[in-house]
């Protein structure tokens, strides 16, 4: 795609060299001191860019005129301590593309401007990894003339990823809970971990829009709908900027729109969907949720690599959006410019390439942004003005982080007065840092719980205190089903002895019979979840026959680059359930025993051939350390359960991969034999309770079938108000969506989207109002000539339990000339539940 369609928003190298004596020389004059003396190796603490009294903008001009070339790009990439070139890759490629033979010290002479994952690369103790940490900043700072500290990342998309921390519910759980606020405050959690040992940039969220589930990196998306992940999404950003950590918005864009579900498959997407599906939660995220940093995508948009693309990271970004951040690459992304995507022939080229576009940082080593950089911009491939560019953006950050201040301490919050710090960065031992601390379990609880979904339930739900159960399949007693694929045990795998033990994580087995002791329950190993030969089916199924009822626990194993059967790398052919799963399904039904199917899986798979013949099915999304007891909680009715479907379930597995949100045309029509329709649609949850909804108010007037349309204008709100009622004997939180029709349009629009919803939380018998305020702007498409607009005509707001299940209709019709909206207009509904 090329920069100008982004308008319709709108209308082996080493690092280099230690410093050239000419670059010295020009640093040393911009000092005033002589190049090679004594003091020009020590931070002057009496500069200009050290005051914190100036403005961060002057600050960072000082500092920038004083560095040398090799100075400032040296700020522009990061070191990957601790990665090797095995096979056991964290990033793609990453056995072709590690070198090994860095020389540190020579590195640390230019200075550096980010160091990659110390916590999340191997198993080590918390306060272990703290202190490591330390002694490398100390070495950081002392090793460069200014004493500039290096940005720590890391990943944190289900919890701060390393050995010790909490794992919370993969994203996909997120949107399944409906619960931007609680989204909001386990991010917030997340974050002062982070910060708490040194880290100030974390690289989550994912706000790619699930397109189609066969993709493997579906786990981290938060659904297929754009409204429900910018708003999930634009959560969690906002608490994990509100601890101090730079959150970092992946990826940027098109990335989940691959032909096929193919992980770094080619996107072949019109404008059009384009601006009004995949855009929407990144702009949002920038401009309501604050995110400091962007990470461009692998993916390719119509021939243009996204890390090649200045349209999208510069024209559109920063020109329309007004991002002021960081965009940095993501791993390895700037050589594959030259290695994958043939744009390039070089290192120098991609590099050139990239920080023209706008890629500010290269991640998760040096290889393009080091010497090959420097060299581009001393033979006048690269104009100097594109570096600097970039160094002020990373320097802008790192004073925002107080990384330049003359107080700065290389300790962190964990370890202050547990450390003593010399003048060579030495730490005395320190004690155990706790990232696993009950008030983080209780919110990965609560979240888990939230997020549990009952898809279906022949009234065997609750399971009964006593009785006979058997529990059955891959997954009941395994935590492999509980965990992403981006968690440390899916991502680094063993753990030595010596570090000690992973945080206690219960399966379901286990919490079922502590939430059942007086039932009788069997338990029957049927091999792995994508196990071939599998003799534990037989064995399973009469265990069944001998039972009143039976839990099928199946699922995936997360995993990276088909080290599992969902994660990064791992793309599905189909959405049939792993291995032999679906025979093992087929075997417990054909018993006659009642089967409630358990999913713990990171996408939606296809369950239309034995959906009928079950008693119950209970989906849960990768639900985290507290996930097994969340889901067991859900099969004895301790948790009234409340998720909702954030993807759809589909009804064959080789069915067309489909959304919701289609034209009429991408739905069940005469005019073809195939139905793309869901087993089971998007927003869909059984509870075990029931609701009431009254007839809405439209800016206080009843509003009930049939009624005229209530008028607004095309820049104007309307306030519905409906009062929603627990009719049953117990606690329960009804999720109350709002969906936008628009019948008549300059171009064919989705049949019905997402633009409002609430999480309801009701007592037994108790009432509340809740309140949507509309506004036309949230109408808004891109028309026939590029431009995003607000259309005058009639439109239908449906208030309603899921996609397809409308409790009630509310005629508008907006007035008044059509308008033209930018990224100024509203971009959510304010809700308000009371």
């Amino acid at each position: 795609m090329s920069g100008k369609d982004y308008a319709l928003d709108e209308g082996p190298a080493q690092p280099g060299p230690a410093g050239q004596p000419d670059d010295h020389a020009a640093a040393a004059a911009a000092t005033g001191r002589a190049a090679g003396s004594p003091a020009a190796d020590t931070p002057d603490r009496s500069a200009p860019w050290r005051d914190p009294t100036l403005a961060v903008e002057e600050r960072v001009f000082d500092l920038l005129s004083r560095m040398s070339l090799t100075e400032k790009v040296a700020q522009l990439y990061s070191y990957w301590r601790g990665a090797n070139a095995s096979i056991d890759d964290m990033a793609p490629l990453q056995h072709d593309l590690v070198d090994e033979s860095v020389d540190w010290a020579g590195l640390l002479h230019t200075g550096l401007g980010q160091l990659t994952r110390p916590f999340g690369t191997a198993a080590v103790t918390p306060a272990d990894g703290a202190g490591a940490l330390l002694r490398l900043q100390t070495e950081i700072v002392a090793g460069n003339r200014f004493g500039i500290p290096a940005v720590i990342h890391e990943e944190c998309l289900t919890g701060f990823m390393t050995w010790g921390a909490t794992v919370y519910p993969t994203p996909l759980a997120w949107g399944a809970s409906f619960d931007p606020d609680l989204v909001a405050q386990m991010a917030g959690r997340i974050g002062q971990d982070m910060r708490s040992v040194g880290v100030h940039q974390g690289l989550a969220p994912v706000l790619d829009v699930a397109r189609d589930p066969r993709w493997g990196r579906t786990e981290e998306t938060i659904g297929e709908d754009p409204y429900l992940v910018a708003t999930i999404g634009t959560a969690y950003v906002r608490g994990l900027e509100s601890a101090g950590v730079v959150a970092t918005l992946k990826h940027f864009a098109g990335y989940s729109a691959s032909r096929a579900g193919r992980n770094f498959g080619p996107v072949s997407v019109g404008p059009r969907e384009f601006a009004d599906v995949l855009l929407p939660p990144f702009e949002m995220a920038v401009r309501d949720g604050g995110a400091r940093s962007v990470m461009h995508s692998y993916a390719e948009v119509d021939g243009v690599p996204a890390a090649a693309d200045g349209g999208l990271l510069t024209d559109l970004l920063r020109g329309r959006w007004g991002f002021t951040g960081t965009v940095v690459a993501d791993y390895f992304g700037v050589s594959f410019l030259e290695l994958l995507h043939r744009v390039a022939d070089g290192p120098t080229s991609a590099a050139a390439l990239a920080l023209s576009a706008g890629v500010d940082v290269e991640l998760p080593a040096v290889r393009c942004y080091g010497s090959p950089l420097v060299e581009a911009v001393r033979q006048g491939a690269v104009p100097e003005s594109v570096v600097d560019r970039a160094v002020t953006r990373v320097l802008r950050q790192k004073c925002e982080l107080g990384l330049l201040d003359p107080d700065w301490d290389p300790v962190p919050p964990a370890l202050v007065g547990a450390y003593r710090t010399g003048k060579a960065g030495g730490a005395s031992a320190g004690p155990g840092i706790d990232l696993d601390s009950p008030a983080n379990r209780d919110l990965a609880r609560r979240l888990a719980e939230e997020s549990v979904v009952l898809l279906a339930n022949d009234a065997v739900l609750p399971l009964p205190e006593r009785g006979r159960i058997a529990v059955v399949g891959p997954l009941a007693d395994s935590v492999s089903g509980l965990l992403g694929c981006y968690t440390f045990p899916s991502h680094v795998g063993t753990v030595p002895a010596d570090v000690g033990d992973q945080p206690q994580m219960g399966t379901v087995l286990a919490a079922l019979r502590a939430e059942l002791p007086a039932a009788a329950i069997e338990h029957v190993v049927t091999g792995p979840v994508d196990g071939q030969n599998t003799p534990g089916i037989v064995v399973a199924a009469d265990a069944a026959a001998r039972a009143d009822v039976c839990v099928a626990v199946v699922g995936d194993r997360a995993g990276l680059f088909g080290a599992g059967t969902s994660g990064e790398g791992c793309d599905a052919t189909d959405l049939e359930l792993p291995g032999r799963q679906g025979e093992l399904i087929e075997a417990l039904v054909a018993t006659g025993t009642p089967v409630v199917l358990v999913l713990l899986t990171g996408r939606p798979y296809a369950l239309g051939r034995y959906a009928d013949r079950l008693a119950g099915v209970v989906q849960a999304f990768f639900p985290g350390a507290e996930g097994g007891g969340a889901v067991a909680g859900v099969l004895s009715g301790r948790v009234c359960p409340s998720g909702r479907l954030p993807i759809g379930v589909p009804r064959l597995a080789g069915g067309q991969p489909t959304s919701y949100l289609s034209p009429l045309l991408g739905h069940r029509t005469e005019v073809s034999n195939a139905d793309p329709g869901p087993l089971y649609p998007f927003g869909h949850g059984l509870s075990y309770t029931s609701f009431e909804w009254s007839t809405p108010l439209v800016d206080g007037v009843e509003h009930g079938w049939g009624a005229a349309p209530a008028q607004i204008g095309t820049d104007g709100t309307l306030r519905i108000r409906l009062r929603v009622r627990n009719t049953g004997d117990r606690a329960g939180s009804e999720i109350v969506q709002l969906y936008l029709h628009d019948p008549v349009a300059q171009v064919t629009r989705p049949v019905i989207r997402l633009v409002g919803y609430a999480r309801v939380p009701l007592q037994a018998g108790q009432a509340c109002w809740v309140e949507f305020d509309f506004s036309a702007d949230l109408s808004c498409f891109t028309g026939r000539d590029g431009r995003r607009i607000v259309e005058p005509g009639d439109l239908e707001l449906r208030l309603a339990a899921s996609s397809i299940d409308v409790r009630h209709r509310v005629a508008v019709r907006l007035v008044g000339p059509q308008r033209q909206v930018d990224h100024r207009r509203r971009l959510a509904t304010e809700v308000t539940v009371r």
